[in-house]
Parts: structure tokens; sequence; C-alpha cells
């Protein structure tokens, strides 16, 4: 990029009409290639899951679109409310699905609790956890998580975790987003409909999704914009006020945890810009000028940023084959 050409939050300025039309059309056309009925969405009550449900609805008809809610034992209370404020606007059919006991069966939060004992032998199930890294801005990090555990009197511990115990405390926990994707699917399947997913780009691009579980959809209508993009896309669709100034959330572990504290360097906004600026070849300097950062600071975000794409590559990857299989054609 030209040293003259001044680099600015603009650069993600889009024509929400233009976008809202083109992902519409979209849309309809995905469901008539797959040869399906409607859409289905997993409704969470955030941001991204709100205005794919409000795409999926103008582009085929409210009637046409199942909301999922599937709330369980570590969910917010809020989710639950703020998906219902958005399908009782718009008039779109949804159906509550608890899937706690399903994971309770398949020993998601025993699991869990083992994991976390390997770290905190005194945890159990009345305590509150959550994994977070620590800051990219105060220097370089290592990507090693931290446990944090609430005791029942409100006591909070910190500390890393081994590779071990990260790894069985991920795999457990990743049970909701597949038993999540299992309703989707067999509500889709029921209703011949084709399931959407959610992620925007940045949760995409840097492998924010479980493979299999929230990575798994027919199609996936707002995976090239921003998060910044997709909140434009809220305020022109309606999504209700709370919904778009609700904090990004795992909304996964039972303390409150943003999204910024889980797995991103930065929050969403100065994140997205430090992602376009590395797609798009802007100096590290210019990036931190428009964000308050320092060139170091941006550099190690651009370093993080190919670090994921490079560790999450899996999570894209189709399955691997002995020989080639030709595609069969339509």
């Amino acid at each position: 990029m030209p040293e003259t050409t001044l680099f600015s939050r603009d650069a993600l300025r889009i024509d929400p009409a233009a976008a809202v039309a083109e992902i519409e059309q979209a849309i309809r056309t995905h469901v008539v290639t797959l040869r399906r009925r409607g859409i289905v969405v997993g409704l969470s009550g955030g941001i991204d899951s709100s205005v794919v449900t409000c795409l999926s609805a103008r582009a085929l008809g409210a009637d046409r679109v199942l909301v999922l809610f599937m709330p369980e034992r570590d969910s917010s209370s809020e989710s639950l409310r703020l998906g219902r404020l958005l399908t009782d606007k718009f008039g779109i059919p949804s159906v509550v699905e608890e899937i706690a006991p399903t994971l309770a069966a398949a020993g998601c939060y025993s699991r869990q609790v083992d994991a976390i004992r390997t770290v905190f032998p005194e945890y159990d199930e009345r305590y509150k956890c959550k994994i977070t890294l620590p800051s990219i801005l105060d220097g370089e990090r290592l990507n090693v998580s931290e446990l944090t555990i609430e005791t029942p009197a409100g006591e909070q511990k910190t500390s890393r975790m081994p590779a071990s115990a990260y790894l069985q405390l991920v795999a457990a926990t990743n049970f909701k987003q597949r038993v999540r994707k299992l309703m989707e699917y067999y509500h889709a399947d029921r209703m011949n409909y084709a399931v959407a997913g959610t992620p925007n780009r940045l949760e995409y691009d840097q492998g924010f999704f479980v493979k299999q579980g929230d990575g798994a959809a027919d199609l996936k209508p707002i995976a090239h914009l921003y998060k910044s993009q997709v909140y434009a896309l809220a305020e022109y669709l309606g999504v209700p006020d709370e919904i778009r100034r609700r904090p990004p959330t795992t909304d996964t572990f039972s303390l409150p945890q943003t999204q910024e504290e889980f797995y991103f360097a930065l929050p969403y906004d100065k994140m997205d810009l430090c992602l376009y600026g590395h797609n798009h070849q802007v100096p590290a300097t210019d990036v931190g000028k428009a964000i308050g950062l320092s060139a170091d600071q941006v550099e190690r975000v651009y370093r993080d940023i190919d670090q994921k794409r490079r560790t999450t590559r899996y999570l894209h990857s189709k399955p691997l084959l002995v020989q080639p299989v030709s595609e069969v054609s339509a």
C-alpha cells in the first residue's frame, strides 16, 4: 500500500443494503442447489447467529426458517432471552432443545471435572471455571492457556494448564458444539432443510470453531464478513439493540468469558482491522495508528494470525483418501 494512503477504520465500511441483497440471493441459490426447502439456524443470542437468522428469513420467508435454542447447564440465561427477542420480533418459528442430559450421558461434565482436577484437585461441580490466554499486548506471549476456577464462596484461583489437561478439557467441552450440531441436522433432516453456519470472517479465518461441531454446515452466509461488518448488517436488519450491545462471548464455560480472553488477541474491532491489514499488506505502523497500538504490538498480532492459521489448518481440511475419487456429477 502506498505511503500516501491513510489507513483507517473506514477500511471495513460496507454498503449494508448491497451486502444484504447479495447474501439473500446467495442463500436462495444455495438452498435450491442443495435441493432443500428451508434453513435451520442454531441461535445463541449473539450477533452472528442473529444476523444469519434475519438474512435467512428475509431470503426465504420466516416460515421456511427454524431456529433452535440449545441451552445446557453452563449457558447464560441471557442467551435464550435475547434469542427469543429476535424470533418474537420477526415471527420466526423456534424449538428449545435442552442438551444438558445428553451431555451428561456422554460424560461431558464429568470429563471436564477430571481434567480440571489435574490442576486443582479440590474442584467439583459446585465450582465454576473458564480458560484464558495471556494478553498479546504486554510482550511476546506463549500460547499457554490458563485455567481460572471460582469456589462456591466466590474465591478465584488461576494456574497454567499442562498440555494434557488443556486438551482433555477442550475435548470434553467440544461435546457441546457437536451435540448442538446433531440437533441441527436432526431437524434439518426431518424437514428437508439445510443447516446454516454462523461464523464471521475472523472466526472462520482463525479457526475459532469445532470441527464437526459449529464448524459443520451446508452454507455459511457471513464467513466473508469481518465481525465489524456483521454489526453493521445487524443495525440495518433491525436486530434488537440488546443483542447488538452484548459483548461477544463464548457462552461455553460456567464463568463469564469473552472471545478476546479465550482466543483472540484483541477486541473484535481492533482484531478485524489487524486481520484486514495483514490480508492487504498494510504496514503495522499504519494499522497501529488507526487502532491506538504500537507497530511492535501489531506485528505481534500479525504473527499470531499466521500461527493460528497454521495450527488450525486441520479444522478446514477434508477427509484424506488413499486414491482420488471423482465427484458425482449433478
